[in-house]
């Protein structure tokens, strides 16, 4: 039987236990229930009069605005200054905006006074002027590099090696001499002169501007091949200031080719003759072209022989081979009432100096030594 105090489902599972016992004998009537009144006060009506523990901060936006814009307009002023800093002392020199002139150019054949004679590539070279020449980019030797009022040694040095690398391309890669390949040497020159030099390897013309032989040296691929691969070369490179931002290099080289006809089938022994180029150049170079390993190729004198006088140059060097001789000709003529550009014709004497004589010095400035062969004589 349950006990007095127990309900009679059984004594409650309250962790508690019967503490709640003292209160069993209060009884709430309807009307002190409805009587009572709830109410909750608010946080600041139960703090009443005592001060807040914690004081509430200013708005981060507020405190931090002021200083903010004042950071801003300093890094803006700082930007600003640093700039004009920059455009009136920048390290890097600024290119010059001039353009490149076109090319002006001469191309002399050099007839020979008699038959041109014939041999084995060696041997011919042994007798020649040439026996003491340099073989290939081995004869081009660069001056002595000091610096200038306005380019320094570095500069100097880079418009020395695109000089030096435009006569190895123009003058000495078998592609360029065969007619092969062009692109070597245009890849060295000023854009500017791209469209002039294109037109002279595709529609070449004796104006002066346009001829093919006044940029490279080129022979015709159906009529002659080159009998050794050995060229000889010997010449200077010199270098002044033509202004404050141009550098000019002027090199003055003889070549000397040792060629055969371009027949099928094996080499005859003997059939092997010399041809003889020299190429006085004048190359100017800016400020950007000696940062973009290119040049602009001013002026272009050649003297080339043993050839026809009046073979015609403009395309391709047209060599007479071992055994020919140049047809003999009269004074040129020329028709003063003509219009157009002038006709007449240059031609020169191709006379061989002797081998003997002692290799010139390459001057690293002024006026360049020129070499003993060939030495033209003037013709009418």
């Amino acid at each position: 039987m349950a006990d007095r105090g127990e309900p009679p489902e059984g004594p409650s599972e309250s962790p508690a236990g019967g503490g709640e016992d003292e209160y069993r004998s209060l009884v709430f009537d309807e009307s002190f229930v409805r009587a009572a009144r709830l109410q909750e006060f608010s946080a600041q009506e139960r703090m009443g009069d005592h001060a807040p523990a914690v004081r509430s901060l200013p708005s981060r936006r507020l405190r931090n605005g002021p200083k903010a814009a004042v950071a801003l307009i300093l890094l803006i002023a700082l930007a600003f200054g640093m700039a004009v800093y920059m455009g009136l002392r920048h390290p890097y020199d600024a290119p010059v905006g001039g353009r490149a002139e076109p090319l002006r150019s001469t191309v002399i054949p050099l007839a020979p006074l008699g038959v041109v004679p014939g041999g084995t590539a060696a041997a011919l070279l042994a007798k020649s002027p040439a026996a003491h020449f340099g073989t290939g980019a081995a004869g081009i030797n660069l001056p002595a590099i000091r610096r200038t009022d306005n380019f320094s040694d570095s500069q100097v040095a880079a418009a020395l090696t695109t000089a030096k690398d435009y006569l190895v391309a123009s003058s000495l890669d078998p592609d360029v001499l065969t007619g092969v390949a062009v692109r070597p040497v245009e890849l060295l020159l000023d854009p500017d002169q791209t469209a002039q030099f294109e037109q002279s390897m595709n529609r070449p013309q004796d104006d002066g501007r346009h001829a093919a032989t006044g940029w490279l040296v080129r022979f015709d691929p159906a009529k002659v091949a080159l009998a050794a691969p050995d060229i000889r070369v010997r010449g200077t490179l010199s270098y002044a200031e033509e202004g404050s931002d141009t550098l000019e290099v002027v090199s003055d080289h003889t070549f000397t080719y040792t060629l055969r006809p371009a027949v099928a089938g094996p080499q005859q022994a003997g059939d092997a003759s010399l041809f003889t180029v020299r190429r006085e150049l004048h190359f100017r170079f800016d400020r950007e072209d000696l940062r973009l390993h290119r040049l602009e190729l001013r002026t272009s004198y050649v003297q080339a022989g043993p050839q026809a006088c009046q073979a015609d140059t403009t395309g391709a060097l047209r060599p007479l081979l071992a055994g020919q001789r140049a047809v003999p000709r009269g004074p040129a003529g020329t028709d003063p009432y003509a219009t157009g550009g002038p006709t007449a014709a240059l031609c020169g004497t191709l006379a061989i100096s002797s081998p003997t004589a002692p290799a010139q010095s390459p001057a690293h400035q002024g006026s360049p030594a020129r070499p003993a062969s060939p030495s033209p004589r003037s013709r009418p």
